[in-house]
């Protein structure tokens, strides 16, 4: 009767099951290696290291945009005479040059930095977050769900971009948050598709058949277990989708379906192509172009680096 009770005592330890602060343990020493990794391959890359400088450049204009910026976005330089300064080259004055209505471009361009950073950074943040968490679903149930989540994102692979953001801008009114929502709706199913490959790979892997055995249930498997080993693959797609959503910001407001009560790269470039000196006034049309150009390669430098991380075979070149 003793030795019953004494091993109704005992409390059963499954051998395949870490603890918490094993796991917790396991889970800092994994991230501080991929960190470590990561800031190794900026190190050896020269470019990566540029494109940190650039970004953090960036982010600095972004961020005092308001302060650094000489003139508002629409207020006019006059002469001594009281004449507009139409088209004027680069000056002192105005280091960009200013329009054909007298709006210092240099001031906007700044102004421009932030609307570009925000509306890549906003959309990026809602494309991984969505994405991510369909692609674990779909790639962890597999089956029906695999199937039907999959037909639904070869639906939305079928809307074209631009159509789709001309009706948005037709149904509501034109502005950034509108195109950071036309951005996140049809950019999430890239992002499904590859962590569901990846986690296909993942589910079927031991420890998530000990966690399954243990009796974990789906949401502590999906979201304990398997989100931290695709956290690298999310990262590296969310700094892709910071640039795709620039470029789709500045395409969208140089078509003429951006916000106008926001100045951007995108509708300094449609403004100038409108107003049709785009051939004459180059100062017009390079810094708005130069700067889209420099951000979207810096994040690209960037983003080379976070490969290392997520392809071990690019750690011995």
């Amino acid at each position: 009767m003793q030795n019953e009770t004494e091993k109704k005592q005992v409390p059963d330890i499954d051998p395949f099951t870490p603890s918490g602060s094993a796991v917790r343990r396991r889970r800092r020493r994994r991230a501080d290696s991929n960190i470590a990794v990561f800031w190794s391959s900026l190190k050896r890359d020269r470019l990566a290291m540029v494109g940190v400088a650039l970004l953090l450049f960036f982010i600095f204009v972004g961020v005092f945009a308001d302060q650094l910026a000489p003139h508002g976005p629409r207020d006019r330089s006059y002469n001594e005479d009281g004449r507009i300064r139409r088209l004027e080259a680069p000056s002192w004055d105005h280091p960009f040059g200013t329009t054909d209505v007298g709006r210092d471009i240099f001031s906007q361009v700044i102004l421009g930095t932030r609307t570009a950073l925000t509306v890549g950074f906003l959309a990026a943040i809602l494309v991984t977050f969505v994405g991510s968490v369909v692609g674990i679903i779909s790639g962890y149930f597999g089956g029906w769900v695999d199937t039907v989540i999959m037909r639904v994102v070869d639906f939305f692979y079928g809307i074209p971009f631009i159509p789709f953001v001309i009706v948005l801008a037709a149904i509501l009114t034109p502005s950034m948050w509108n195109i950071i929502l036309a951005v996140s709706l049809l950019s999430w199913r890239t992002v499904a598709r590859i962590v569901r490959s990846q986690v296909l790979s993942i589910a079927q892997r031991p420890f998530i058949k000990a966690a399954r055995v243990a009796g974990a249930g789906h949401l502590r498997i999906m979201f304990r277990y398997i989100l931290p080993n695709v956290i690298p693959l999310v990262l590296l797609e969310m700094a892709f989708m910071v640039n795709w959503a620039i470029m789709a910001e500045a395409s969208v407001a140089f078509l003429g379906f951006g916000d106008p009560r926001v100045v951007s790269w995108g509708q300094i470039l449609h403004i100038n192509f409108v107003s049709g000196y785009s051939r004459i006034a180059w100062w017009w049309t390079g810094p708005p172009g130069i700067a889209i150009v420099l951000l979207l390669l810096s994040i690209f430098f960037v983003a080379r680096s976070l490969e290392a991380v997520v392809d071990p075979r690019l750690r011995k070149r």
